[in-house]
């Protein structure tokens, strides 16, 4: 055991070649937490043999299988159960990100008197959100609700029994695993809470256009991926922002175009449609407390996002058609 934690928790951490950010999160993660399993995605920067020189184990998965974060995560869980066998929480966390102190005996407090809760997640702040728009985007992003919610993302701390009985993340899915983990929690009686304390500063280092294009792009493939697995009722919400999508990025431009040709170009008139998503997404913003300028900009993305969405549903859609393999979208 490493000094810094209980013997009843572990942690699994995830990689892919993050550099420094892995250094930060796992020196966070071990002044808290003393079973670490470290699982790297085939990284080339040597991260899995910084983690052993810590004391950490470290896996590498099998790169003849497609790598996804749900895999990687499942992976580092079985490690756990291995070497730890009276694992009780587990504190799941990306290696771009850091643990806040005193996050895990506040999870462990919460999950202890909460019977009913198989999930606890606190706030995420991003480190940085002044060197880029879009990191600013993601900080923004990271806001959510407190109370109990329908699903969480991919940094939280579980209940083991109750993941282990879910049978973990869907290791096909390379985006989207969380809340279709929660799916399954949630349809088996168990609760997910979001709580009011800072859980993990996130470094997303997104500093350039095509990183935030392809990021999203994946956030559409993942709407579409959970809507189609079979044997799962997708919830109301999934099924409204799918339809958004399609309805924002293809029916109001077709339906503009077609109108112009039909009866004129003053028919383009339709496409002040989009003040309306641009003024629900600035007055949300605002609400949460963000100013004018990050409001504004968080509001205009949201619309200019639906149309990296579609192609990422619409990748999803004729890989599935074509028989082959999802495979994961890297933006950094």
């Amino acid at each position: 055991m490493i000094p810094g934690g209980h013997e009843n928790i572990g942690a699994v951490v995830i990689g892919r070649n993050e550099g420094a950010r892995l250094k930060r999160c796992l020196a966070s993660v071990l002044s808290q937490i003393g079973h670490v399993v470290y699982v790297d995605s085939g990284s080339t920067d040597g991260s899995t043999d910084f983690a052993r020189t810590l004391g950490i184990e470290a896996l590498d998965l099998d790169m003849s299988s497609p790598f996804s974060a749900g895999r990687a995560r499942n992976a580092g869980f079985e490690g756990l159960k291995s070497r730890l066998p009276q694992l009780e929480y587990v504190q799941f966390i990306d290696g771009d990100c850091e643990l806040c102190e005193g996050w895990v005996e506040v999870a462990e407090a919460f999950l202890r008197s909460n019977s009913s809760h198989a999930i606890v997640a606190g706030r995420v702040k991003e480190r940085h959100p002044e060197r880029s728009v879009y990191n600013a985007l993601c900080d923004i992003e990271w806001h959510r609700p407190s109370g109990d919610v329908t699903s969480c993302g991919g940094i939280f701390f579980a209940r083991s029994e109750a993941f282990s009985s879910a049978g973990g993340f869907n290791p096909s899915m390379i985006a989207g695993e969380e809340p279709e983990l929660c799916l399954r929690l949630r349809a088996g009686g168990m609760k997910i809470c979001s709580l009011d304390y800072q859980m993990t500063l996130h470094d997303a280092d997104m500093l350039h256009f095509w990183q935030w294009w392809k990021r999203t792009v994946r956030g559409g493939y993942a709407y579409a991926h959970r809507l189609s697995l079979k044997g799962r009722k997708s919830d109301a919400a999934l099924l409204r922002a799918t339809l958004r999508i399609w309805f924002w990025s293809l029916g109001i431009p077709g339906l503009a175009a077609l109108a112009a040709v039909m009866i004129g170009p003053w028919a383009l008139v339709l496409l002040l449609s989009y003040l309306v998503p641009l003024y629900r997404g600035y007055n949300g913003s605002l609400m949460q407390g963000n100013d004018r300028r990050a409001s504004f900009r968080y509001s205009l993305f949201n619309v200019l996002g639906k149309w990296p969405e579609l192609l990422g549903q619409m990748d999803f859609l004729f890989k599935r058609a074509l028989g082959r393999k999802f495979t994961i979208i890297e933006h950094k």
